[in-house]
């Protein structure tokens, strides 16, 4: 009977020990292998088994995964003082590397990533940084992208999100753009007049050259003054009063 019980209990701890090892891997995960500390394989998704106590195994995210980068206090090339952050994408592509060649790499990532955002930043001067942020982005992801090549580590994009600046330079920067509003302003309503009076000494040229044209034109606008009551009384003279008048001065 003892020996049945204790052949009992070998397969009762046989099926714990192993029902302890079974590990799950979701499908935007790989499983990097460890047996005895060292590196063993790596492992897909699904119902996967591993040894207990002489293997561990380390779950690693696949998918595209953002990393903030927060905001760093940078002297731009033409010496104006900006504070600036950014925001970078990356994806696992060896999940072993990751594991093996680097502690954090979501750490080792951001960090290296702040490093070369402060280096790109304080390279050019703050007008090509604020007209320029798409450029600025893929120079600082090609920096990014090339470290972190050697920890299995795919940099999808780099995006510099927020520029903030002094107060000093906000001001003069809304009463530079407030100049060209007005100045703006100015140049539309002097077109307006130029092509208003365009179209007036057209249509004056085009009355005289019609017989009578000006004597019409006379008349509708004393019957649009008419319609008002008025205290003034208005002498019209014939237009070839004008011209006689005119012949005589010559």
């Amino acid at each position: 009977m003892e020996f049945l019980f204790s052949g009992s209990g070998l397969i009762v701890l046989a099926v714990v020990f192993l029902l302890s090892g079974i590990r799950v891997i979701n499908q935007y995960e790989r499983g990097v292998i460890l047996t005895l500390g060292k590196y063993s394989g790596m492992k897909e998704p699904g119902l996967r088994l591993v040894v207990p106590i002489f293997q561990t195994m380390r779950k690693i995210d696949v998918r595209s995964t953002p990393v903030d980068v927060p905001k760093q206090e940078v002297i731009t090339k033409d010496n104006v003082t900006i504070g600036v952050d950014a925001v970078v994408y990356f994806r696992v592509l060896d999940a072993s590397k990751a594991v093996l060649e680097t502690n954090d790499y979501r750490y080792a990532t951001a960090q290296f990533a702040q490093a070369a955002l402060r280096d790109v930043v304080g390279s050019v001067e703050l007008d090509s940084l604020l007209g320029k942020r798409e450029e600025i982005s893929q120079q600082i992801k090609a920096i990014v992208d090339a470290e972190t090549d050697r920890w299995g580590i795919d940099v999808e994009n780099v995006k510099v999100q927020n520029i903030e600046l002094p107060q000093d330079m906000k001001r003069a920067m809304a009463k530079q753009a407030e100049a060209e509003r007005e100045r703006r302003a100015v140049i539309i309503s002097a077109e307006g007049e130029k092509a208003a009076a365009q179209q007036v000494a057209e249509a004056a040229q085009m009355l005289s050259a019609v017989p009578g044209g000006i004597s019409i034109r006379t008349l509708q606008t004393l019957e649009k003054i008419a319609v008002e009551p008025s205290q003034k009384t208005l002498v019209v003279l014939p237009a070839e009063i004008s011209d006689i008048i005119k012949s005589f001065k010559k």
